[in-house]
């Protein structure tokens, strides 16, 4: 099931985006004072520490109408240079507001991209909360600051197109061309700030998907620094609701699947198509579908049913009106291709298409696909997170999550709510569903807890841990039955997690979706941002905010709360760049720790970010304050690029204060690069 921007397919196929491309970084950092809750919060790397306790604030969300939140953005709009300067931006750098949301107690969270010298820079978003006009918390996509080397490329547009295009025949596609001429960019989400295009190539996947691959090129070298596929794979008879209400409009005697109620949602029938809208589904009796797959409104029916369901969901729940908050339905199209096992989200085209599955007999049309593609879209106007490594991983989850929360707010007794994914839609053609929540891979392929590798896996195999992370936050670990359904959680350290309940979870995941996360958030950087959203809904001397703590922990993200020093799980962070020379002496980065007490534990990591062409050259040392190293990698055969890992040591015999550095040697030829930033944390 998929989208058309940073986003996702849900489909059980893998992509192909370039292992090396996964593996890098996407920095994201929160700045600035965060009243009551987190003074610097890191969002790349690992977790930082809690914040000290406080009350909840009552920040939940407010409903705001489509002319509340419109207004909202006037002001922010009419107020972006004065922010701008507050933030202390380049005189270069300017604010475009994409989005604000609004606590109860009155702190607005607003959502911005930036420009630089009227470039769009892709990894500049940043969220803004504001109390009363103060400044709370500013959370960027990324720490570094705006200052590319140049705005002038060195390599032509064409050449910038000819590599995109090949990019995408290497990925399988079939008759690629560039939608558009490319587009000069500053590309900020990893590493330095650099001039590059952006070229979006279409044509249709080896599947038959629709084809939008977004491919970054350096302007001054040609080397591609990133892809990711810009379409996300996820009274009326259904076939898998059984006999529903739909919403529907009238003109004259004929009525259309147009959802006055749900801002015109309106469903096509694609009729085997690969483009185009398609019919709008009309009749005379305004009865749609007889239950059957071969009736050709069934899947329209339960599309439209779906489609209904999640605009009342994040409505009535979250309190937001529609995919944008602006209280415009999207649409859908069904029947789309022949024998496709696939349905997808585009932002292009601000609408859900569905195949009809192997045979046609199995529209991908259930509740909770709708529901995945449909977050696609809230997730895309919202932190945006980009549809490739960790953040990737992240974003298919995040429509996981809420197509399993919108199923159990169906409370439909034909398609009850679980924490299965897909299990209606038969898409392995052995009854079992797409994916588990409780157990991920169970499918197979899901991972079900974080390592350092998780970046590199396709993004619907990565979701595996933030979909156990839900679980296990909703309904807790062990064996349990739901709604006929037995589950049975593990975690990854063998303790138990005790639930909050689904509804407290889809809370803090929504807040932390709408004002923490940002374009680049990893997995650390989402236990800090739902840390952060737990802490001001509940407190964060509170339960909830606890379990958050836990069931991260429990998925091998962050220390499990409580037992040791206060400042459990606090990073030291250095985010300078230190050029490594080619074949070279030594260089080193420092970092200072103050404020620990004793000795440095026996669990330290040390969390590792280095951009550099063959990481095979590189020999890793870690120094201790009194000198003494310790070896976190020799150089060696190791055919690939860059170096994002955390290392583990034991580190108890070195007092925890002062002067660490990280030590690298570029130990072969032809090779260059940098160390991007490391850190130091103490479980």
């Amino acid at each position: 099931m998929s989208s058309s921007t940073p986003h996702r397919r849900t489909s059980h196929t893998t992509s192909h985006t370039s292992r090396r491309t996964a593996h890098r970084r996407a920095a994201a950092v929160a700045l600035a004072g965060v009243a009551a809750l987190i003074a610097t919060a890191v969002q790349s790397g690992t977790a930082t520490a809690a914040p000290d306790p406080s009350p909840a604030k009552g920040n939940e969300l407010v409903r705001l109408s489509p002319a509340q939140r419109a207004e909202l953005i006037r002001d922010a709009d009419a107020a972006k240079a004065k922010t701008a300067d507050e933030l202390g931006l380049g005189a270069k750098e300017k604010l475009v507001v994409r989005d604000v949301a609004k606590d109860r107690d009155g702190t607005l969270h607003t959502r911005y991209e930036r420009t630089y010298d009227g470039l769009p820079v892709l990894g500049g978003d940043l969220v803004v909360a504001t109390d009363a006009g103060k400044t709370e918390q500013v959370v960027k996509a990324t720490a570094k600051a705006l200052k590319p080397a140049t705005v002038t490329p060195k390599i032509s547009a064409a050449k910038a197109e000819a590599q995109a295009v090949s990019s995408a025949k290497a990925a399988g596609a079939e008759r690629p061309d560039a939608n558009r001429a490319p587009r000069k960019v500053i590309w900020a989400a990893n590493g330095t700030p650099v001039l590059a295009y952006e070229t979006v190539v279409g044509g249709l996947q080896e599947d038959g998907t629709p084809n939008e691959l977004h491919v970054i090129t350096d302007a001054a070298t040609g080397a591609k620094l990133y892809e990711y596929q810009g379409v996300e794979n996820g009274t009326g008879n259904t076939l898998y609701s059984g006999t529903v209400t739909l919403g529907t409009a009238q003109s004259g005697s004929s009525y259309t699947l147009t959802d006055t109620a749900r801002g015109n949602h309106k469903t096509y029938n694609l009729n085997r198509g690969t483009s185009g809208t398609g019919t709008l589904f009309s009749g005379s009796d305004d009865v749609w579908g007889n239950g059957s797959a071969s009736n050709a409104e069934t899947a329209a029916a339960d599309a439209h049913y779906g489609a209904a369901l999640t605009w009342d969901y994040y409505k009535n729940v979250h309190g937001r009106s529609g995919i944008r908050g602006d209280g415009v339905g999207a649409y859908s199209r069904v029947h789309y291709g022949n024998n496709y096992v696939n349905a997808f989200w585009q932002d292009s085209c601000f609408c859900m298409t569905y195949g009809d599955g192997s045979g046609n007999a199995n529209p991908l049309t259930s509740i909770d696909v709708a529901a995945h593609e449909m977050s696609h879209g809230v997730t895309s106007v919202t932190a945006g997170l980009n549809y490739s490594g960790e953040s990737g991983g992240l974003n298919e989850a995040t429509s996981d999550i809420f197509a399993t929360a919108v199923e159990f707010y169906a409370n439909n007794s034909s398609d009850v709510g679980d924490y299965l994914i897909g299990e209606e839609i038969d898409i392995n053609g052995d009854g079992t569903p797409l994916r588990y929540m409780d157990k991920p891979s169970k499918d197979g392929a899901s991972k079900d807890y974080w390592y350092s590798g998780i970046g590199g896996v396709d993004v619907h195999y990565s979701s595996g841990p933030a979909n156990h992370f839900f679980y296990l936050l909703s309904e807790g670990s062990g064996t349990k039955t739901i709604n006929g359904v037995t589950y049975n959680s593990p975690t990854s350290d063998g303790l138990p997690v005790t639930g909050i309940g689904r509804a407290k979870a889809e809370k803090i995941w929504f807040r932390a979706l709408t004002t923490k996360f940002t374009s680049t958030t990893n997995y650390a950087g989402a236990r800090t941002g739902t840390l952060a959203a737990a802490g001001e809904l509940y407190g964060t001397d509170s339960a909830e905010y606890t379990a958050v703590a836990n069931a991260w922990a429990g998925i091998n993200v962050g220390a499990r709360p409580g037992g040791g020093d206060p400042g459990d799980g606090t990073t030291f962070e250095s985010s300078t760049n230190v050029n490594i020379p080619d074949y070279g002496s030594a260089v080193t980065s420092s970092l200072t720790v103050s404020g620990r007490t004793g000795n440095a534990p026996s669990n330290l990591q040390v969390g590792v970010d280095i951009v550099h062409s063959w990481r095979g050259d590189l020999r890793i040392d870690l120094v201790a304050p009194d000198g003494s190293t310790y070896r976190l990698k020799n150089s060696g055969y190791d055919p690939a690029a860059d170096v994002h890992e955390t290392y583990t040591v034991n580190a108890s015999s070195e007092s925890a204060n002062g002067t660490w550095k990280l030590r690298v040697q570029d130990q072969g030829p032809a090779d260059t690069g940098y160390i991007d930033g490391w850190r130091l944390t103490f479980p």
